[in-house]
This record gives structure tokens, sequence and C-alpha cells, in this order.
């Protein structure tokens, strides 16, 4: 089937009980068994629910993987994903990691026994050169957030299967129509649903999508001993976001091109940052292990106070953290999203006090550049 079509159809057969086309919100927190010993599939909300389960099928279909598991936050499916690694382990992980997953490796799960080297991962000779006797695994972002740095898939893949290593993708900023990263040998990919995934701004979620069957068979033990869990409700509205994935995309796609067009031809940008771009270092590695080049574009003003003079000055694209939904969105990394991670690790990669994010939208292209000329305007 095509992407569109099992967007719609995959894992959601019309309920067998009513034949309602959507699937139902099961609100429940048990089940009742049929006689001691025997239940129906259902046991405990916690370890299934039907409405969580159809996702999970949704979303393994869309990155052609074996199992896909739901949990209550893009950071609880980090955070279980790490449940493969024990104490003493070692990761090879992307220097410009999303501020929350830098956050959590360093100030959690260093605590408890596993060790960090954050490099470049887009020259995997340094990803090569990072690992360690105790290495198991590489975990990147590509795009990375927000600098837009591009790791080549296939080369992480090959290098992890070379090892004996575990590969993780972040695919939060990309989501499976513009980029599958399992389709390219990773063993992991993950999302926070709460942005292109659901794209609608009223859910927190997560998902992990795995090809392996002993990493798909940990994951689901982790996911109901920790209990993270996606509930109901949310998974019904990530079904319902992912219906739309598609139509979605193209047009976040299709404006994210027309912003960056427009940004480039701008004097104001002293960097701009968007693999769309033949400039951007990555464009022709991003050309071949992507299908578009998506809606998030980082460009820097060299100053806070000028950052600040645009930001204020603006009124479509709302300030505001979080990315990926139907409307634009604009943050400042370095007091936002990255403020955990320390000011010389943000100045070493680039991201200034004056570096702008954009996650635009799918509103009319020309409204968002008339807003952004807006805030280019504005007074100091």
């Amino acid at each position: 089937m095509g992407f569109s079509t099992d967007a719609i159809h995959a894992g959601q057969e019309p309920d067998p009980t009513t034949g309602a086309v959507t699937v139902p919100i099961y609100q429940t927190s048990t089940y009742a068994q049929v006689e001691l010993g025997r239940d129906k599939g259902y046991d405990y909300a916690r370890s299934i629910n039907p409405t969580r389960s159809a996702l999970e099928r949704n979303i393994a279909a869309l990155e052609g993987g074996r199992a896909g598991f739901a949990f209550a936050s893009g950071m609880a499916a980090i955070t279980t994903v790490m449940m493969l690694l024990q104490s003493g382990d070692h990761v090879v992980a992307s220097d410009n990691l999303y501020g929350g997953t830098y956050r959590l490796f360093r100030r959690i799960l260093e605590g408890f026994g596993l060790r960090f080297s954050f490099v470049d991962t887009s020259d995997l000779s340094r990803v090569e050169a990072a690992i360690l006797p105790a290495t198991r695994m590489l975990y990147i972002e590509t795009p990375t957030n927000p600098m837009m740095g591009i790791t080549d898939l296939a080369g992480i893949a090959a290098l992890g299967r070379q090892r004996g290593l575990i590969t993780v993708c972040d695919n939060t900023f990309m989501s499976p129509f513009l980029q599958r990263p399992l389709a390219h040998g990773l063993d992991i990919v993950l999302h926070s649903t709460t942005k292109f995934i659901n794209g609608h701004s009223d859910s927190v979620g997560g998902v992990v999508v795995t090809s392996q069957a002993e990493h798909a068979e940990r994951i689901g033990f982790a996911q109901n001993s920790a209990g993270a869990i996606l509930g109901p409700f949310d998974s019904f509205l990530v079904l319902r976001g992912l219906k739309t994935l598609a139509v979605r995309m193209e047009r976040h796609d299709r404006n994210g091109r027309e912003v960056a067009a427009w940004l480039a031809r701008r004097p104001e940008p002293r960097r701009l940052c968007y693999p769309g771009l033949p400039e951007h270092p990555g464009h022709e590695l991003a050309k071949r292990q992507m299908d578009g080049f998506g809606a998030m574009i980082a460009f820097d003003l060299g100053s806070l106070a000028a950052a600040r003079r645009v930001l204020n000055g603006l009124r479509l694209f709302t300030l505001a953290e979080s990315l990926g939904g139907v409307e634009s969105l604009v943050c400042h990394p370095a007091t936002m999203t990255h403020a955990a991670v320390p000011k010389e690790e943000r100045e070493r990669m680039g991201l200034t006090e004056g570096l702008i994010r954009l996650s635009v939208g799918i509103e009319d292209c020309a409204d968002l550049i008339a807003d952004l000329e807006r805030g280019f305007a504005a007074p100091a």
C-alpha cells in the first residue's frame, strides 16, 4: 500500500462490534475475564489497550518496522530506549540534540552509570573515533535540533553493524513521510508524537519503532514494567493526526522551502540553517536520504537584542515551545528548548543568543512571509 493509504488504514480495521470506521477510545483500566486463567487478549490497560495498540501498529507500518510502542511523551520514549543499556555502557550521540535529551543524558542517566560522548555525527570519522570498548549505542538526530545538521543514515547503520552497536535515530523533525531511518538500516527510530505525527498541538506523546525482534521484546517489557504509556484518548488523537500526515507534511515542506528561500534573500540572517538550500553542507545527502526538506528553519541575527526585536514583532508566528503543529511557531533555543545545554556547548555548536528557530505551519505562505517582514521591520 502507499503511504497515505497506510496512514489511514494500517492497524485500524472497522470496529467489529459496531462497524465504526474510527478506532474507539477504550477508556478503561481493566477488562472482564472469561473465566479464571482465560481472557479475551486484554487483562490490564497499562499492558495493553485497543486504541493504543492500533496506534502502535499504524506507526510501525509507516516506519517499516517490526513493532511500535507508544509512550506518554517523547522523553518517556527516549528513556525507555535507553533501558536497553546497563550501567557502564557508553553511547556516542549527536552533539546538537534537543535540549531535553541532552538534559536526560547528562543530568539523569549519567547518574545511573551510563556514559556519553557528544560529537558532530555529520562527520562519520568523528563518530568512529569516539567509539570505545564500552560503546553499545549510536544515538543521532538528523536533521539536528536546531542547527539542522545532516547525518548519513546508511553510514551510521553500517558502522553500527560493523561494531555490533544499537543504532537509534530521533526522526521527530521529519516524520516517516519525509524520512524512514529503518529503511537505511538503523535498528530503532523514535518520535515525539507531540510534533508532526499528531500535528495539532493538542497532545503530548512519543513512539518507538524497531526492526529487531530482540529490541522489540525488551522495549515492550520495559514499557509495561515502567508504565509510561500513552493513554487511550491521546492515542485516539494521534491516530486522527496520522490520517492527514501526508497532506500536512506536503504543505509543511512546501511552505518551509518558500520561507527558507525568502530568508536566503534577506540581508539580516548571518547564518541560515535549512537543508533544502544548496549552500547547506548537508544538502546533497539530504536529497538522497529524505523525501523533502521539512518545515524547520534556524537563522542567526547576531545578538540577543536583534532576536528579541524580531520575536516581539511577530504576530502570526506564535512564540512558544514545541514545533510541528499546523500553526507556525517560533522559539529562541538558547533560552527555551536548549536552556539546559551549557552556554559554552551551545556557542561551540553555533547555537547563539541570536539564533531563532521557526516551525513553519500550513497557513498561506504569503501571510507567513508578511509576518516575518513585520518582525524584521519592528523598531529596536
